[in-house]
């Protein structure tokens, strides 16, 4: 599905028509290759979830949840690694004796919180389960679901082992938040040598009066990935077809 932006978003999230950076471009190998969806979890992409009054503009102006529905299929599909990285807090997490704006945020308004590693106990249904949506990619038996990222990378998580020892060194990357745990995978990704294309309308991110993160997101990305796609092109690409 296409972005619904306005016409001033529209305009503010477009390509700049004379690019002054050389044109690079990630050549997909299926053999090599895996989507990698971050924080697929209720508290991020739905109307119910705890932060949607901070992101639920981006996700709904992206058609963020049925573009990433049609990434799960065609990367189902296509035969490729699927990876899905997480993000929970348990009691623990709710002591660290400093924190950054976006954690304290995240603390103090229970974002991803499950009650422990080892139980299931209210966790269906919370904003830290997946989506519903993606349930069948995900609890296919197939999707690597990674331990969880603590903070906005994955230094925290196995993703990268994981990623390794399949064999993979290119990455399709798309989820939440844009500018925050997105970005610092992909640029964790890119600093151990991965390539990595971003699904533009498969993220979305805050939009405060602090700042537009999901500009922020794609004013970098267009700097340091490999590819920037939509995810149209990216599931033609999947399917073999550019």
């Amino acid at each position: 599905m296409k972005p619904q932006y306005s016409d001033r978003s529209a305009a503010l999230y477009a390509d700049t028509e004379q690019p002054v950076l050389p044109k690079t471009d990630m050549v997909l190998d299926l053999k090599r290759a895996a989507l990698v969806v971050i924080d697929p979890q209720v508290d991020v992409m739905s109307p119910q979830g705890k932060a949607w009054p901070a992101v639920g503009e981006s996700v709904t102006e992206n058609n963020l949840v049925p573009n990433l529905v049609e990434l799960f299929a065609a990367a189902k599909k296509a035969g490729i690694v699927v990876a899905v990285s997480p993000h929970y807090y348990y009691c623990w997490d709710h002591h660290w004796r400093w924190q950054a704006p976006l954690e304290k945020f995240q603390h103090d308004g229970g974002v991803f919180d499950r009650k422990g590693p080892y139980t299931l106990d209210g966790f269906r249904a919370s904003g830290a389960d997946f989506m519903e949506e993606f349930k069948p990619y995900i609890e296919d038996g197939e999707t690597i679901i990674c331990s969880p990222h603590k903070l906005y990378g994955p230094q925290a998580n196995d993703l990268k082992f994981q990623l390794g020892k399949r064999g993979v060194n290119q990455v399709i990357l798309a989820g939440m938040l844009a500018n925050m745990c997105v970005e610092s995978h992909m640029r964790d990704l890119l600093e151990a040598g991965y390539e990595v294309a971003v699904v533009r309308d498969a993220v979305a991110a805050p939009k405060l009066p602090d700042g537009d993160g999901y500009l922020a997101a794609l004013i970098n990305y267009r700097f340091m990935a490999n590819g920037v796609w939509s995810t149209d092109e990216t599931v033609l690409r999947l399917a073999g077809a550019v």
